[in-house]
């Protein structure tokens, strides 16, 4: 008799197996293997049979049926996860932004990922540690830019200019562009500005000196694109060849905006200019070192309307 409708038919059974003969199983599982039993941690491993040594997990010793103390996961185990990503980019090429070092790359990844296969513009001030910030002179002879290779890297439409108070016009590639500048006077980089297209991303990694991020934001700004990002590095840090005695530091000048929606600097005319491009901002973050609330601020964000 059919099964009515509304009711699934019941799977046929097995016939009982004659007495002293193994059970029969229903058609089709008989050839399904044993799932695999996969330790819960399967990145630990238990003590071997035979009264070998335990291994070590992490720096840990693996007693039996004791998982190994987590510990921190080192960058390049997570390599080959996923895409290639601007951490592993920075830490092929030596660049500071990687895990060995700020680990800006985490943040800068996931702000960066909607722009790597987009034909955008992007500028990066200071190219190569060691400049006058550090007490070398401008004309120190260049040997490499990694965050450069990285970003072109990382871009793969991207025109990637760059600008610094040493010379870089030996580096080629098609897909990048170079304007030398000192930005000890704000009239310098309002020529810098004017010599370069308005810009996608922006990123001050320069000298890191005050009055020279605080010029550079004036001046560079105003030519960022609607939507776009300007970023300062390494706020907690000021060379003493360049800083200004007196001057409000850049962090603390963000932080005044933040907290109350003004700009306040030590010099009234600095402080008007900086108010009189609020109305472009449509978003301003502060992050400290390493992310850690507890700690200085490290990195600025600004998103421009």
């Amino acid at each position: 008799m059919p099964a009515p409708a509304n009711e699934m038919p019941k799977a046929a059974l097995p016939e009982p197996a004659p007495a002293g003969q193994p059970a029969l199983q229903p058609a089709g599982l008989s050839d399904v293997p044993e799932p695999e039993q996969i330790p819960a941690d399967a990145s630990v491993r238990m003590e071997a049979p035979g009264g070998a040594a335990p291994a070590k997990t992490g720096g840990k010793t693996a007693r039996r049926g004791k998982p190994a103390a987590a510990g921190p996961v080192d960058a390049n185990d997570r390599h080959g996860r996923g895409l290639p990503n601007l951490t592993d980019l920075a830490d092929r090429y030596g660049s500071d932004k990687g895990s060995a070092k700020h680990r800006y790359t985490e943040l800068y990844n996931m702000l960066f990922q909607p722009y790597r296969n987009a034909p955008i513009r992007f500028l990066e001030m200071g190219l190569q540690i060691g400049g006058p910030e550090l007490g070398h002179s401008e004309d120190r002879a260049t040997t490499d830019l990694p965050s450069v290779r990285m970003w072109l890297e990382f871009f793969s439409q991207a025109q990637i200019w760059g600008l610094d108070v040493s010379d870089f016009h030996w580096f080629s590639h098609e897909r990048f562009q170079f304007v030398r500048c000192d930005m000890d006077a704000r009239a310098n980089l309002a020529t810098a500005a004017h010599a370069m297209p308005p810009m996608d991303i922006m990123i001050d990694d320069a000298s890191h000196a005050s009055h020279h991020q605080q010029f550079a934001f004036l001046e560079l700004f105003p030519r960022l694109n609607d939507g776009g990002l300007y970023i300062i590095e390494d706020l907690r840090w000021q060379p003493e060849a360049y800083e200004r005695k007196g001057i409000t530091k850049t962090a603390e000048l963000f932080q005044s905006y933040v907290q109350t929606g003004v700009f306040a600097h030590s010099d009234p005319e600095t402080a008007a200019a900086f108010n009189a491009l609020r109305l472009d901002f449509s978003g301003c973050f502060l992050h400290q070192v390493h992310y850690t609330k507890s700690r200085r601020d490290q990195v600025l964000v600004v998103h421009k309307r």
